[in-house]
């Protein structure tokens, strides 16, 4: 469970029981803070939160609102309801085995939020959908 607490002027977060999750999450502050971007400070914060606040998102919703070759971060998990009709990369937390397939299908990637953060740590030009 991540609580927030406020110590001084800034806020202090207790560690998630998941390693890998804690790992992920310092690696985003970590990157905002040295290339001074907020796109992965947010996406930390949202990973930080409550697990059952945690967005899931599907295809039909990244379909509906991201254009053709975009490249979509989701902040949760991407399950596979709805049909994806256009090349889309999508980089999450978590993906259905359906998703993946799909995304697959369409001529898109699926990738891990630290793939997404390896070969675009500026985070220029992503769209966030949660």
């Amino acid at each position: 469970m991540s609580a927030k607490h406020e110590c001084g002027n800034f806020f202090m977060y207790e560690k998630k029981a998941n390693p890998e999750l804690q790992k992920l999450i310092e690696t985003l502050r970590h990157t905002s803070a040295k290339e001074g971007v907020g796109v992965w400070k947010v996406i930390a914060a949202e990973l930080a939160g409550s697990t059952a606040k945690r967005c899931i998102v599907n295809l039909s919703k990244i379909n509906r609102y991201a254009q053709k070759n975009e490249v979509v971060v989701v902040p949760g998990k991407v399950l596979a309801a709805g049909e994806l009709t256009q090349p889309i990369t999508i980089a999450a937390y978590r993906f259905s085995r359906e998703a993946k397939e799909k995304i697959e299908n369409a001529k898109g990637k699926a990738q891990s939020l630290l793939e997404l953060l390896e070969k675009n740590p500026k985070g220029k030009e992503v769209r966030i959908i949660g």
